[in-house]
């Protein structure tokens, strides 16, 4: 069975919009607060969906380009994100804890104060070993992947 190029973007847009869904329920409905690298994965999203929304309305090859590209840039955040949960590397200093190594008592204090109440570099959701940044890194490649084919259809 040959997917069409219509049906692929309705399934990568459909995807972002399913993912965005996801996050939004896991916000409201569950009462996980998202930290700024959370946040940061989003905006491809929404950017993926108003993408399929014009390339189904004005069919042009070069759209389906532009919706693989905002799902590869949620996955490398997502992947980004990954690195800083699992301890691979620090993340931004506005939503990590940070090497406090050498700092003195009052900029400790300072620090601790200055943080965020939700931390990228804590991991509040798993499921089979992976986070949710991993879970989106995973599915925004996929989805990518559904782009990248509309394009080729093009």
């Amino acid at each position: 069975m040959t997917l069409t190029r219509r049906t692929l973007i309705l399934l990568a847009a459909g995807g972002s919009a399913a993912l965005m869904l996801g996050a939004l329920a896991f916000q409201h409905l569950g009462g996980m607060a998202p930290c700024n690298l959370c946040i940061w994965q989003r905006y491809p999203h929404v950017a993926a969906i108003a993408i399929g929304a014009v390339a189904l309305a004005l069919p042009r090859a070069g759209l389906a380009g532009l919706g693989a590209l905002a799902a590869l840039t949620t996955a490398g955040i997502a992947g980004y994100h990954t690195g800083v949960e699992r301890g691979w590397w620090e993340g931004p200093s506005s939503c990590s804890a940070g090497n406090a190594a050498g700092l003195s008592s009052d900029e400790l204090f300072d620090r601790i104060m200055a943080a965020p109440l939700v931390r990228c570099d804590e991991v509040p959701w798993e499921m089979l070993g992976l986070s949710m940044a991993s879970w989106n890194m995973v599915a925004s490649l996929a989805l990518a992947a559904l782009w990248i084919m509309a394009a080729r259809r093009g």
